[in-house]
C-alpha cells in the first residue's frame, strides 16, 4: 500500500470531497470495504480496466495530521493479458496518473521525487 501526502497547504478533503464517487468515476463500482491503520477503505473488486484486477483506495486519517492517500493497485500480469487488454494497459495508466493528480495536486515526477526524500529521510530503512 503506497500513501501519498498532499500539496503543502492542501487537504485531501478539499481536493476530492466525495471520495466514492471519484474512486467509480475512475476505476469502476466499489464492492466492498478493507481497513488500513484505522481507516476504511474502498475497494474495486473488478475493476473497468482489464488491466486492474483490484483496486484498494481511500483517505487514511492521522490524529494531529493532515489525511493521506492510500492506494494499492492490483494488476495483472501483461504476459496474460490478450491484445485487445494491452491496448487497456495505457488507459490504465492514464487513469493512475490522472486520479493521483487529482487527489494530491502532485504529477509523477513530484510524487517520485517526494517518494524518494521520503527514503532517503528514514534511518530505520534498509539498503
Amino acid at each position: 500500500m503506497k500513501e501519498y501526502k498532499m500539496r503543502r497547504g492542501e487537504h485531501l478533503e478539499d481536493r476530492i470531497p466525495d471520495m466514492k464517487t471519484t474512486v467509480e468515476e475512475y476505476f469502476g463500482t466499489i464492492t466492498g470495504t478493507e481497513e488500513f491503520k484505522g481507516s476504511d477503505l474502498y475497494v474495486v473488486g473488478e475493476p473497468d480496466n482489464p488491466v486492474f484486477e483490484r483496486i484498494i483506495v481511500g483517505a487514511v486519517q492521522y490524529s494531529g495530521k493532515k489525511d493521506k492517500l492510500a492506494v494499492e493497485f492490483h494488476e495483472r500480469d501483461p504476459t496474460e493479458l490478450g491484445p485487445d487488454e494491452l491496448e487497456a494497459a495505457g488507459d490504465a495508466v492514464n487513469a493512475k496518473n490522472d486520479f493521483l493528480l487529482e487527489a494530491t495536486g502532485r504529477d509523477a515526477k513530484s510524487r517520485r521525487e517526494s517518494l524518494k526524500r521520503s527514503v532517503e529521510d528514514d534511518p530505520d530503512h534498509d539498503f
